[in-house]
């Protein structure tokens, strides 16, 4: 399990890194969409395991939900405030782990994936919410440079 645990936490450290080298580098946003899109991402997975293992239409259901829950939070992340992203990955080791670790979801999500993604998502969030909130990146209001209104 340690392994896992450390592998997922080099996983998100590197591409927090590489979100929030675009979102200082490039542009605020391009680094958001990355990091919301891998947030996406890592809830649509849970619909292929459901779907892989046939695990049923409430199962897909839920699945999907997740992705318009999670989904929803990387939207208000990218076009809002950098703490939507933040609590989108502060919030998905509870779908990991609750539903899919110990929970009914055990019976299709694969252990690797579930325990990776909690050190995965935890380092993502805890990346998103230093370098935003120490101004590295982004504005320190924590909307995008892009939907801030001009001074003046």
């Amino acid at each position: 399990m340690l392994e896992l645990l450390v592998g997922g936490a080099v996983g998100g450290a590197f591409w927090s890194l590489v979100g929030l080298v675009l979102a200082r580098f490039v542009r605020d946003v391009v680094g958001r969409v990355l990091l919301a899109g891998i947030l996406i991402a890592a809830a649509v997975f849970y619909v292929v395991f459901a779907a892989r293992e046939d695990a049923g239409t409430a199962w897909l259901a839920g699945e999907v939900l997740g992705i318009v829950l999670y989904g929803g939070m990387a939207v208000l992340g990218v076009r809002g405030s950098y703490w939507w992203l933040v609590a989108g990955w502060a919030l998905h080791p509870v779908w990991d782990i609750v539903l899919h670790n110990i929970g009914p979801g055990r019976a299709f999500a694969p252990e690797a994936y579930t325990i990776s993604c909690l050190s995965w998502d935890l380092v993502v969030a805890a990346a998103i919410a230093v370098a935003y909130g120490t101004g590295l990146v982004g504005d320190r209001r924590g909307r995008t440079r892009a939907t801030t209104a001009p001074a003046g």
